[in-house]
């Protein structure tokens, strides 16, 4: 059974997806990668999430034709899906190659928002 937190973060992460696909597919790559790096964020804690992220940003770099975000995705994967069943995943990390993959990062206001209303969902149940 899905928790609230759970939906409200999947809600949350699927958007962010939606408007990088939407972006994507006008042309506007760099704004759909910052849309990816957001769903990141929101869902590293789920494996299957900060897998899935990965696996777009991935696509996203072999359409920008850039080999070290191509590489570093290819290792987040990797990464992702070991990892975090384990709980072992930087905090706040936006998931691109530009950022060492262990590095925790303040997370933005309004993501930290969508997160806090998960967790007080679950707690009122």
């Amino acid at each position: 059974m899905k928790t609230n937190a759970k939906r409200v973060n999947d809600e949350a992460v699927n958007q962010e997806i939606a408007f990088a696909a939407e972006l994507a597919a006008s042309g506007n790559l760099h704004s759909a990668f910052h849309h990816l790096e957001r769903a990141h964020v929101l869902g590293q804690a789920s494996t299957y999430q900060h897998t899935r992220i990965h696996w777009r940003m991935f696509k996203l770099a072999v359409r920008q034709r850039s080999p070290s975000e191509i590489w570093g995705q290819i290792i987040r994967i990797i990464g992702a899906s070991t990892k975090t069943p384990f709980g072992i995943y930087p905090t706040g990390n936006t998931g691109g190659s530009n950022v060492w993959f262990f590095k925790s990062m303040s997370i933005p206001s309004d993501l930290q928002a969508i997160i806090e209303h998960g967790k007080k969902e679950t707690i009122e149940q």
